[in-house]
Protein backbone atom coordinates (compact mmCIF):
# COMPACT_ATOMS: atom_id res chain seq x y z
CA UNK A 1 0.00 0.00 0.00
CA UNK A 2 1.22 3.45 -0.78
CA UNK A 3 0.61 6.66 1.14
CA UNK A 4 -2.31 7.69 -1.06
CA UNK A 5 -4.19 4.44 -0.38
CA UNK A 6 -3.61 4.67 3.37
CA UNK A 7 -4.77 8.31 3.34
CA UNK A 8 -7.93 7.31 1.47
CA UNK A 9 -8.51 4.48 3.94
CA UNK A 10 -8.40 6.88 6.91
CA UNK A 11 -10.68 9.32 5.09
CA UNK A 12 -13.32 6.67 4.34
CA UNK A 13 -12.99 5.21 7.84
CA UNK A 14 -13.58 8.65 9.36
CA UNK A 15 -16.59 9.32 7.14
CA UNK A 16 -18.07 5.89 7.91
CA UNK A 17 -17.63 6.35 11.66
CA UNK A 18 -19.20 9.83 11.59
CA UNK A 19 -22.19 8.34 9.75
CA UNK A 20 -22.49 5.67 12.47
CA UNK A 21 -22.30 8.41 15.12
CA UNK A 22 -25.01 10.43 13.38
CA UNK A 23 -27.27 7.36 13.11
CA UNK A 24 -26.75 6.71 16.83
CA UNK A 25 -27.58 10.33 17.65
CA UNK A 26 -30.68 10.40 15.43
CA UNK A 27 -31.89 7.08 16.82
CA UNK A 28 -31.37 8.44 20.33
CA UNK A 29 -33.30 11.62 19.55
CA UNK A 30 -36.21 10.12 17.60
CA UNK A 31 -36.50 6.62 19.14
CA UNK A 32 -35.39 7.30 22.69
CA UNK A 33 -38.48 5.69 24.22
CA UNK A 34 -38.09 2.49 22.24
CA UNK A 35 -34.39 2.24 23.01
CA UNK A 36 -35.04 2.90 26.70
CA UNK A 37 -37.75 0.21 26.82
CA UNK A 38 -35.44 -2.26 25.10
CA UNK A 39 -32.61 -1.60 27.54
CA UNK A 40 -35.06 -1.44 30.44
CA UNK A 41 -35.57 -5.19 30.16
CA UNK A 42 -31.91 -5.75 31.06
CA UNK A 43 -30.92 -2.74 33.16
CA UNK A 44 -32.79 -0.70 35.73
CA UNK A 45 -31.66 2.81 34.82
CA UNK A 46 -33.27 6.12 35.55
CA UNK A 47 -33.89 8.44 32.63
CA UNK A 48 -30.99 10.66 33.74
CA UNK A 49 -28.61 7.68 33.92
CA UNK A 50 -29.78 6.46 30.53
CA UNK A 51 -29.18 9.88 28.95
CA UNK A 52 -25.79 10.29 30.64
CA UNK A 53 -24.60 6.87 29.48
CA UNK A 54 -25.61 7.53 25.88
CA UNK A 55 -24.13 11.03 25.76
CA UNK A 56 -20.90 9.77 27.36
CA UNK A 57 -20.77 6.91 24.87
CA UNK A 58 -21.25 9.29 21.97
CA UNK A 59 -18.52 11.57 23.34
CA UNK A 60 -16.06 8.70 23.76
CA UNK A 61 -16.88 7.40 20.27
CA UNK A 62 -16.35 10.87 18.79
CA UNK A 63 -12.99 11.23 20.55
CA UNK A 64 -12.04 7.82 19.16
CA UNK A 65 -12.96 8.95 15.66
CA UNK A 66 -10.86 12.08 16.05
CA UNK A 67 -7.85 10.22 17.47
CA UNK A 68 -7.86 7.11 15.31
CA UNK A 69 -9.40 8.37 12.08
CA UNK A 70 -9.16 12.11 11.54
CA UNK A 71 -5.75 12.75 13.15
CA UNK A 72 -3.94 10.07 11.09
CA UNK A 73 -5.73 11.28 7.96
CA UNK A 74 -4.61 14.87 8.55
CA UNK A 75 -1.07 13.77 9.40
CA UNK A 76 -0.79 11.77 6.19
CA UNK A 77 -2.44 14.53 4.20
CA UNK A 78 0.18 17.03 5.39
CA UNK A 79 3.08 14.78 4.26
Amino acid sequence: MNTFQITQFFLYMTIFNYIVLMIWFLAFVFAKGSIRRLHGHWFSLSEQQFDAIHYAGMAIYKIGILLFGLAPYLALRLL
